[in-house]
């Protein structure tokens, strides 16, 4: 329900409440708001209808009275009848517990508030792990979509695999990063979250375990929780991740495979060292032990270029590589890849078939226009500036505002500042506090259960003036907490 996006009309001659009651009993009686759905807080439908608390009191009595909702002290309201179910020979579907049968685990509760928190444009956004719309494109964008005379564009289906064209382009794409790849080794995705849907359903069984760095993205999704795997996470350092527990914890858990983000990983920031890569490797391939090597954030490097990526130097075949366009052109291209073994990638070419018959041959058509033509690389350059500008003004104002109140490492690229408060204070807590306030972090139970310590900062997203006028708040929300 928190997706509402009907306003009373306070110009109207209805009174307010009799709006919101008709509304929500419309709602009811056409079975959008099922039977046992939970009706959201009165505070929380006061603040999104824009009305004062005693006219909800008043339209929820309305509906109350007409048996459509029933509050309870402890689990508050909820929707417990619809006018046409009593006139049903047989009574509605229980679609509430549908909902919590589905196999796919919803998303933490935490997450779920980020999500809503990011599609209003009223939230300073701190944490966000994207480009800001002002970075993007948009302009260039458009003149790739006025077509040259002679070019020819597919509205139907791609092959299996994807796009030819686009294999081939990334193919050579990939060379500059040392990856030797043929077009029949890569499959095109709709970005780096379906390729490890893919790989979660097409390689690996019920009950895998699969090691990662602590903290992970991994934890933020439930990819692979979802598939019946289970997650267990081994220690970074400067470094990247720790290798020496590696096959001790492979050979103990029986780990299926290892996921990593060595460049700029997420949510740390931290860069992987090229003699760490050579380890890992040798390590995983004596082990035969696959790695998958997510690497979407590999090319916006701020001081020096990355090394290269583990695939580089793989030769059996044993790291699936994963790259994308969302975190650096444009992530509602929903275009990336997975480069691996030729059987691999039929397998997941089939598994994506079934699932959505192949990513959009309009993105397709894009994103390998904006590779071949060597503008991609261009537009990479000019980012790589913004950002180095953004983290460096950042880190300006940690010192500013928060020498004394947290510790933070300074990213040689990608997004993310792992952000630690030095004083014993939740950041759940502190989420919540500074979403009163009008802005919105990442905590770092998102990423690893256990931590209430740190932040996921971004300096990707927020404007200038935002990111100011946000870590000024959040040193002043600090310092009362610690008060």
């Amino acid at each position: 329900m928190s997706d509402i996006e009907w306003k009373p009309q306070k110009s109207s001659s209805e009174p307010l409440h009799l709006q919101i009651s008709n509304y929500m009993k419309k709602k009811i009686l056409n079975g959008e708001w099922t039977i046992g759905m939970k009706i959201p807080s009165q505070r929380m439908l006061a603040h999104h209808f824009e009305v004062n608390r005693s006219t909800i009191v008043t339209a929820l009595e309305e509906l109350a009275a007409d048996g459509l909702i029933d509050s309870k002290v402890g689990s508050g309201t909820r929707v417990v009848n619809n006018t046409w179910s009593l006139l049903a020979s047989t009574p509605p579907p229980d679609w509430i517990s549908y909902v919590h049968s589905g196999i796919h685990e919803p998303n933490m509760n935490i997450i779920q508030k980020i999500n809503e928190a990011e599609a209003n444009r009223a939230f300073i956004r701190l944490g966000t792990g994207e480009l800001s719309p002002d970075l993007l494109p948009n302009e260039q964008m458009k003149k790739f979509l006025q077509m040259d005379v002679g070019e020819s564009l597919t509205l139907g289906y791609e092959e299996p695999k994807g796009s030819l064209e686009l294999r081939k382009t990334i193919s050579h794409y990939l060379k500059k990063k040392g990856i030797d790849a043929t077009p029949s080794s890569i499959l095109i995705v709709s970005g780096a979250i379906q390729a490890l849907q893919l790989i979660s359903i097409g390689l690996l069984k019920r009950g895998s375990v699969i090691l990662h760095e602590t903290p992970s993205y991994l934890n933020s999704v439930h990819v692979f929780q979802s598939a019946g795997m289970n997650l267990f996470g081994i220690p970074l350092d400067a470094e990247g991740i720790q290798t020496d527990s590696v096959v001790r914890l492979k050979r103990q858990h029986q780990a299926s495979l290892l996921y990593t983000i060595p460049s700029f990983h997420n949510p740390t920031g931290t860069l992987m060292s090229d003699k760490r890569r050579q380890q890992l490797v040798e390590i995983c391939q004596k082990e035969a032990l696959p790695i998958i090597e997510d690497d979407v954030y590999g090319e916006l490097w701020l001081d020096t270029p990355t090394p290269n990526p583990m695939k580089a130097s793989d030769q059996q075949g044993n790291v699936l590589y994963i790259g994308s366009v969302s975190k650096s052109l444009s992530p509602g291209l929903r275009i990336g890849w997975i480069v691996g073994p030729e059987p691999v990638i039929h397998r997941l070419a089939d598994i994506k078939m079934q699932t959505d018959y192949g990513s959009s041959s309009v993105s397709q058509y894009i994103v390998n226009k904006w590779i071949k033509s060597g503008l991609y690389e261009e537009y990479l350059n000019q980012i790589r500036v913004e950002l180095k500008k953004r983290r460096d003004f950042t880190i300006e104002l940690l010192n500013k505002y928060f020498s004394d109140l947290a510790e933070w490492n300074i990213p040689k690229g990608g997004f993310y500042i792992w952000f630690q408060i030095k004083s014993d204070i939740s950041t759940r807590k502190l989420f919540e506090v500074a979403l009163q306030a009008g802005i919105l972090l990442n905590p770092g139970s998102v990423y690893d259960k256990n931590d209430q310590q740190h932040l996921r900062l971004s300096y990707a997203y927020a404007s200038l003036v935002d990111l100011e006028k946000g870590l000024k708040r959040l040193a002043e929300l600090i310092k009362e907490f610690r008060n």
